[in-house]
């Protein structure tokens, strides 16, 4: 197995809710902004408003799970900063509920198909 991690350099994963009408802004700007790669699910889930109520009909019904965007992206820390800067300014419209972003750190990534592990894996 090649590991190219190199000294000094680390790997963060980049786990971002957004709005699902912020979809294609924030993959536009991403793309513009040279990503290595990401993985995109539909989620549901409630932040503190937990949720919202709607009228329909005359009658109020709590929506307690709402639909989100789940992007993952795993890069070198010293990109990290200009990623998270790049989503933050494409998904936000100032109106609460547009998301949150979460950073984690990455011990170790690995290419299945070559066995490659480190950084190079990810950039």
């Amino acid at each position: 197995m090649n590991c190219n991690h190199q000294p000094g350099f680390e790997m963060k994963k980049i786990e971002a809710i957004i709005q699902p009408a912020a979809f294609e802004r924030v993959k536009a700007a991403l793309e513009a902004a040279d990503y290595p790669g990401i993985t995109i699910t539909e989620v549901k889930g409630h932040g503190k408003q937990m949720g919202l109520t709607q009228n329909w009909l005359g009658r109020s019904i709590k929506v307690d799970t709402l639909p989100k965007m789940k992007l993952e992206i795993v890069v070198v820390d010293v990109e990290g900063e200009r990623i998270i800067r790049t989503i933050l300014e494409s998904a936000r419209t100032g109106i609460k509920g547009d998301g949150k972003i979460f950073v984690h750190r990455i011990e170790q990534a690995y290419k299945i198909s070559s066995g490659e592990s480190g950084d190079s894996v990810v950039s």
